[in-house]
This record gives C-alpha cells, sequence and structure tokens, in this order.
C-alpha cells in the first residue's frame, strides 16, 4: 500500500461539516480518509473533527503532529 503523507501540511478553506482527517498515511484522497486503513496491516483510524464555521485549517500532511488532526510544525524535524 502506498504512503500518501507529505512533509508538509494540506492547508485549505473548509467549510462547516464533519470530516475524517487520515491518520494512517494510505488514502489517495489526503487529508482526509478513504477506509485505506482497513487494507492494511495499520492499528490508525482517521479522526473524525467538526469544523463549525467555515475557516482555513492546515490538517498535517506528515501523521506525526502531536496535535491530530492538525499541524504542529512536526514534519520539519523529519
Amino acid at each position: 500500500m502506498v504512503d500518501h503523507s507529505q512533509k508538509s501540511p494540506f492547508v485549505m478553506k473548509v467549510e462547516p461539516g464533519t470530516y475524517a482527517w487520515c491518520s494512517c498515511g494510505h488514502s489517495e484522497k489526503q487529508p482526509y480518509c478513504d477506509g485505506s486503513h482497513s487494507r492494511c496491516e495499520t492499528t490508525k483510524r482517521p479522526i473524525i473533527e467538526t469544523i463549525e464555521d467555515e475557516k482555513n485549517v492546515a490538517w498535517c500532511g506528515c501523521k506525526q503532529t502531536s496535535t491530530p488532526p492538525y499541524c504542529d510544525g512536526s514534519h520539519s524535524k523529519l
């Protein structure tokens, strides 16, 4: 299974709603989960996040953040 994580955040404007952030890195729809974790040997599951207002979000792309699902700069140490 291909790892689609990256060494930078996914910065985007999001609308209010519920999002499933991919924590395993295998989703082809990064930064969101596409269910790929169920087809690989990972114990990682998506993190469900509810966004109340339209805003810019920096979703973690490296999957090493200590503040999932948001980027904390961990990618700069990789």
